[in-house]
């Protein structure tokens, strides 16, 4: 059975008004070579260029504008880009932020966590893991701020389509990948404030595929082993967001490992940008699934772009060096 949420279109309408001086309003970019090998007109949703480089920001500049003038501090479970938001949302306020990490987490995002003023606590690479390690923090005071699974960040991480919207006229599909479905669940919720609600569409790692199995049997599923380069999206899906995006959503669909490296490479060939596999995903499954993007004008959200930079240069070298 799948837990409801009480968000509606309204919230995400109201969230983006609070954090409108928080938030970068990111670009959006194109590429002609692109929309030749898709055969559709694609837009990206540059979320890499954000203030701690991730859509993460939105939500939890969110959820800390609602906390409590007392609030002591607050605390998170993140692979890295939400525990970095978290950091710089809380330090805005002058809150401590506890971040638990999962060990082996990337080391870029672990820095980045660092540089906004989070303090790290390592922990099991599991979702047990995390979630006790979180418990003992909430134990000591702490204000949880979820990373996914929460209306206020939900409704924060429906700003970027709402921004997305504002800048392309007449979408036909906003595509955003799906992970603890924190962003889909708000784009799906931003995509119903528009007379001509564009359709949403997720893509999801064919290694971490949890939300489509989750839809599929008509509950969320426990059974939950992610192999997947998307480090961001390795999460289970949140509760709220299952029900929304079995409500609003098209369709989830998957992307190989392959696919993912591949657009990964596209995305810095053509747009000159480096972002993190877990940023690539969207068009990953564009490329996958073209024929159900044909002749569309389709928004995709790059949803980050950190990353550690060396192994990428390293295998970007072997495939493509040439003398």
């Amino acid at each position: 059975m799948l837990v409801d949420t009480r968000l509606s279109p309204e919230d995400v309408v109201r969230a983006r008004r609070r954090i409108q001086s928080l938030v970068r309003r990111t670009p959006v970019m194109t590429s002609d070579i692109l929309d030749e090998m898709t055969g559709a007109r694609l837009f990206f949703k540059c979320e890499q260029l954000q203030i701690t480089g991730s859509f993460k920001l939105r939500g939890a500049s969110h959820a800390v504008s609602l906390l409590p003038p007392d609030c002591p501090g607050v605390a998170t479970h993140s692979s890295g880009n939400h525990g970095a938001a978290l950091a710089r949302a809380a330090a805005l306020r002058g809150l401590r932020a506890e971040i638990v990490v999962p060990e082996g987490a990337v080391e870029a995002k672990v820095d980045n966590i660092r540089r906004h003023g989070g303090s790290i606590h390592f922990c099991k690479p599991d979702q047990a893991g995390r979630e006790a390690a979180l418990a003992r923090l909430v134990e000591r005071g702490f204000e949880p701020v979820p990373p996914y699974d929460d209306d206020r960040i939900i409704a924060g991480q429906g700003s970027c389509a709402l921004e997305m919207m504002d800048q392309i006229e007449a979408l036909d599909i906003m595509v955003a990948p799906v992970g603890g479905g924190g962003l889909i669940g708000g784009t799906a919720l931003a995509a119903r404030t528009s007379a001509r609600a564009p359709k949403v569409v997720g893509i999801e790692p064919a290694g971490a595929d949890d939300t489509m199995r989750s839809l599929n049997q008509g509950r969320r599923v426990e059974d939950h082993h992610p192999q997947t380069v998307a480090d961001g999206l390795r999460a289970l899906v949140g509760q709220r967001n299952l029900a929304l995006i079995a409500q609003w959503v098209e369709s989830v669909l998957p992307a190989t490992e392959d696919d993912i490296t591949r657009a990964m490479g596209l995305l810095w060939t053509h747009l000159k940008q480096v972002v993190e596999p877990s940023g690539a995903v969207a068009l990953a499954g564009i490329l996958a699934h073209r024929e159900q993007f044909r002749n569309q004008r389709i928004g995709i959200i790059i949803s980050g772009g950190n990353l550690d930079l060396a192994p990428c240069l390293e295998g970007w070298s072997r495939r493509y060096h040439t003398y």
